[in-house]
């Protein structure tokens, strides 16, 4: 989409700090970071949301779910980290495009916000 951050992100239109990317996904560090490490997950192809998530995307939402894993090992996240998706305007979703925080090297508190 031609409006969208992330979007731009992911084409490499708009600069951004990579930790990670292949033909699938991209993963950039959050330009306002919530905890020491703080990671944006996005698939490349533009969902809006996880409510917007077809049957055919299945294996990518798969596949991005198993690389966290290995971008958070990548990361130094061995004491434990946490993934957070926000779906919808009550949950704060700014940015309409699907996308997956990796957050870590903090404690975290339960209940979150």
């Amino acid at each position: 989409m031609a409006d969208c951050v992330f979007c731009g992100i992911a084409g490499h239109d708009i600069p951004s700090n990579i930790v990670y990317e292949d033909d699938k996904l991209i993963a950039f560090h959050d330009l306002e970071p919530q905890a020491p490490v703080h990671v944006l997950v996005i698939p490349k192809k533009h969902i809006e949301s996880l409510d917007d998530v077809k049957e055919e995307d299945q294996a990518l939402l798969g596949y991005i779910l198993f690389k966290i894993h290995d971008i958070a090992a990548e990361l130094g996240l061995e004491n434990g980290y946490r993934v957070v998706s926000n779906n919808g305007e009550d949950a704060f979703q700014t940015v309409k495009h699907l996308h997956f925080h990796i957050l870590g090297k903090r404690k975290m508190s339960w209940p979150p916000g």
